[in-house]
């Protein structure tokens, strides 16, 4: 028994990352090594990244997205996983990133024993929507919810803000055209369409996370703003 007036700490909660390598993914390895109710952190990747050898305590396992192994035992599963048409190359390559490889990550997540599930997802993601990506997202959404997990909570960004040249990637028109609105029209954009910095994404979704509520969660431009700024 513990002496009166111990308090015993919560034990701290390991993480698993897929897409650590994006914007959001690289900033939410940022806010989950910082984070003191977070224990281990792995950070799922299809080849090592010699960038993330930086982040103290973070773990790199190498892992085929197309053929899911057996996880380390987890608490939170966090998903950052996704690509663009033009990128992808097709419309059914983007759907085996978009679709096929986050549940079937979210799926692995669940048999290693993540009671809670993260994930990235976007503005107008509907699965009856007539526009292919945002049916692919609400789609995806969907198929998530069903998995058992205690708590799921769904990220849907506007455009993203970031700096991608540090992490190696290109910035994309939509976005190039964001970042000169940002600065002079930003304060009379609604905030549920704001473009939005990575960096505050990924701490609302820490912080929805370790809140633990039960069910499925959804947060859109205008909440992620608000909730990063208290996580």
């Amino acid at each position: 028994m513990a002496p009166t007036g111990f308090a015993i700490p919560p034990r701290r909660r390991n993480a698993l990352v897929a897409g650590a390598t994006g914007l959001v993914g690289r900033a939410l390895l940022e806010s989950l090594v910082a984070e003191r109710s977070v224990g281990t952190v792995t950070a799922l990747v299809r080849r090592r990244v010699p960038a993330l050898a930086a982040y103290a305590g973070l773990t790199q396992l190498t892992v085929d997205f197309a053929q899911w192994p057996a996880l380390p035992e987890a608490d939170d599963a966090y998903c950052c996983l996704g690509t663009t048409i033009k990128a992808a190359g097709s419309q059914q390559a983007f759907r085996a990133v978009d679709f096929d490889a986050v549940l079937a990550y979210a799926r692995a997540a669940r048999a290693a024993g993540a009671t809670r599930f993260g994930v990235v997802s976007a503005l107008g993601a509907n699965p009856n929507s007539g526009v292919f990506y945002n049916r692919v997202k609400g789609e995806m959404e969907a198929a998530v919810a069903t998995l058992g997990f205690d708590s799921v909570i769904i990220v849907r960004p506007s455009l993203l803000l970031g700096d991608r040249d540090a992490i190696g990637q290109p910035l994309r028109p939509a976005e190039r055209w964001a970042a000169r609105l940002t600065g002079p029209l930003g304060g009379l954009i609604p905030q549920s369409i704001r473009p939005i910095d990575a960096r505050t994404v990924a701490r609302a979704l820490v912080h929805a996370m370790l809140r633990g509520e039960a069910g499925v969660w959804r947060f859109d431009s205008a909440a992620l703003h608000k909730l990063g700024r208290e996580g």
